[in-house]
């Protein structure tokens, strides 16, 4: 039986969201962007500006941003591939709200980031704590653009 999958990515450029959707259109799954409930503007984006919207998500670890979308058949998944920026060396808070919304007992859960400085460092074990359930966790990699190459590589080592 083919395993169902769905690819959850966040966005505030549109990088993660343009190797998300190859990501998914690749693997056949099903493609899902994380949107916040208050969009982002450049000015909560400055990580220059330490009152900046971000800067201050990021200096809170308790704080959740909302999501505007949810997943409504999250039950129906047997992988969720999840993809985010890397926002001062992690994932932003933001995917820790999403993680934190569903329960993903018997799923794998597989991280991708995008990053124009860093690489994943910690950022996909970072996230172990957030998601609940039995969860089976695939190893974060970086990837910074739509490469088919490169995607269908990594998609044949994990899929």
């Amino acid at each position: 039986m083919a395993k169902k999958v769905l690819v959850a990515v966040f966005s505030a450029s549109g990088v993660t969201k343009r190797v998300g959707e190859e990501i998914s259109r690749i693997s056949g799954g099903d493609f899902f962007e994380i949107v916040p409930k208050d969009i982002y503007t450049s000015d909560d984006l400055n990580w220059m500006n330490k009152r900046s919207r971000s800067s201050v998500e990021m200096n809170d670890p308790s704080a959740r941003p909302e999501i505007a979308n949810n997943v409504s058949d999250m039950d129906s998944y047997d992988v969720v591939i999840v993809g985010f920026p890397i926002w001062w060396g992690v994932a932003p808070r933001i995917i820790e709200t999403f993680l934190e919304s569903y329960d993903f007992s018997g799923k794998t859960i597989i991280p991708f980031c995008t990053s124009g400085g860093s690489g994943v460092g910690r950022s996909d074990t970072a996230l172990h704590k957030n998601a609940a359930g039995d969860v089976k966790w695939g190893k974060g990699v970086q990837i910074n653009r739509p490469d088919e190459t490169k995607i269908k590589k990594w998609l044949e080592k994990i899929l």
